[in-house]
């Protein structure tokens, strides 16, 4: 082989397995239904990582057995909950209809791909105040359970 093709073969393997990184999220953001989550913040926002904050849900809280005994990739289905949607327990095979989250279990908690959210330093004060005061996460869901945070949003105040 020369070198030009190994190049460009290095070059196609890597730009493949970026496809494979962002595929849940695009999936969700390109196909996904819209849905309104309950939110708070976990973790404030650290000078130190950007303008990022580690999201809470309310409703995602419980969705585990007491035992703690599911480990690695989990369903949790959405019911509508008033104005928002809550996740219920969490369950081993994937359910036959409605909307649900594919998320992965660590025995102790769930992580479905919408914890992080990140913004511009302006926008990260005003978000900052809005999960102090009450916020919603509206995110998208593809058929496959796939979640994306699309924004956060003022919520009913708490």
């Amino acid at each position: 082989m020369n070198r030009r093709t190994l190049v460009a073969a290095a070059t196609a393997v890597q730009l493949g397995l970026v496809g494979v990184a962002v595929w849940s999220p695009l999936s969700a953001r390109l196909t996904g239904e819209e849905y309104r989550l309950a939110v708070e913040p976990v973790d404030p926002i650290d000078p130190f990582r950007g303008a990022y904050v580690t999201l809470g849900y309310p409703g995602l809280a419980d969705v585990l057995p007491d035992s703690g005994s599911l480990t690695g990739p989990v369903f949790v289905p959405l019911e509508e909950a008033g104005d928002v949607w809550e996740g219920r327990r969490a369950v081993e095979d994937r359910p036959g209809s409605g909307p649900y989250l594919r998320c992965e279990s660590e025995g102790w908690r769930v992580r479905c791909g919408i914890e992080s959210f990140f913004a511009s330093q302006d926008r990260a004060r005003e978000l900052e105040q809005q999960l102090r005061d009450g916020a919603v996460a509206r995110i998208k869901v593809d058929g496959r359970g796939n979640a994306a945070i699309v924004a956060v949003e003022p919520g009913p105040a708490r």
